[in-house]
This record gives C-alpha cells, structure tokens and sequence, in this order.
C-alpha cells in the first residue's frame, strides 16, 4: 500500500477558544478520495478550515507527503501543495475572471487552457469581474483557480453547490 499524500491525525479545532471538531483522523493515497458525510453543523467546513489553517488547531497533526504541516501558515500549505475549493468560493469581486485564476497559477499540468477546457464557460466570461458572475460560474471559478494552483492534494467543501445537473455529472 502507498504511503499517504495527505494525513491528518487527532485534530481538534474551531474558532479562538471555541472548540467545534474534536480527534477526527484520516488519511488519502496518492488517487483516492476521502468524503467527510455529516448533517448541517456538525463541523465538516470547520474540519477543512482547521486543515487549511483558517481556523485555531489547538491539536493534531495535519501532514502533506509525510511532512508535518500542522504549523504552517495558510500560503505555505498551499505552496507545499494543498489546494482548497472553500464552500463560501472566495473568490476576488474585483478582479476579472482571468486575473482571479493568474493570482493563484502556478506552474504544472492545470493552466489557463485546460481550467477553460473543463469549463468552456469561464473562457466565454474571462473578462469579467468577480462580482458580475453567476452563483454556478462562481463555482466554476473556485474550483478552477484551486486546480490552476496545481496542488498534490486538493479539500473541496461543498463543490457541487451551484452546478447545473450536466455539470455535476462531468464534475464527479
């Protein structure tokens, strides 16, 4: 069996003081996925937050490729390879569509081309701000400028939300 891409393990974490998931652990190998299933509020955006560095890890060890991330800050994981696709999109409303995927482009197999080949739709809207697109394009765009970023391991929170059902489908 490989040896995990990504492993977190016993962490514990929320908001300043405030404790929201406590001990989870889990790991994925180089092609797998792991699915965190929950109802509402019982912590899977915290779980991923507390991962990225977003939010306080008052414990547990969260590591990337065997090196221990746990401490790093949100940028570094990213540059060791981490990608997020946050649940809320986060995307810049200021910056066009093109500049907000050319921030986050680093070198590697997902470019500007291939970010348009899965969503043809982003190319059609390239020049337009944040702010002037659709909850679905959006999305598309969250999802784009994480791939772009060409991390080795990549959390997506919720990122089906806003897809049509064509899009879904050629999404899983």
């Amino acid at each position: 069996m490989s040896a995990p891409a990504f492993e977190f393990e016993g962490v514990t974490g929320g908001y300043g003081t405030s404790v929201v998931v406590r001990g989870l652990s889990g790991s994925v190998v180089p092609g797998e996925a792991l699915c965190v299933l929950g109802r509402n509020g019982v912590g899977k955006t915290t779980l991923l937050a507390t991962i990225m560095g977003h939010t306080t890890r008052h414990s547990g060890r969260i590591s990337l490729h065997g090196k221990d991330i746990s401490s790093l800050a949100t940028y570094r994981r990213v540059t060791a390879g981490l990608g997020y696709v946050p649940q809320e999109r986060e995307i810049f409303p200021s910056l066009t569509l093109r500049e907000n995927l050319e921030v986050a482009a680093r070198p590697g197999t997902w470019t500007m081309e291939t970010v348009y080949e899965l969503f043809p739709r982003l190319a059609e809207r390239a020049e337009n701000r944040g702010n002037q697109l659709s909850g679905g394009e959006q999305q598309m765009l969250a999802i784009g400028r994480a791939l772009i970023g060409n991390p080795s391991v990549l959390l997506m929170d919720e990122p089906l939300s806003n897809l049509d059902a064509k899009l879904r489908v050629q999404m899983r």
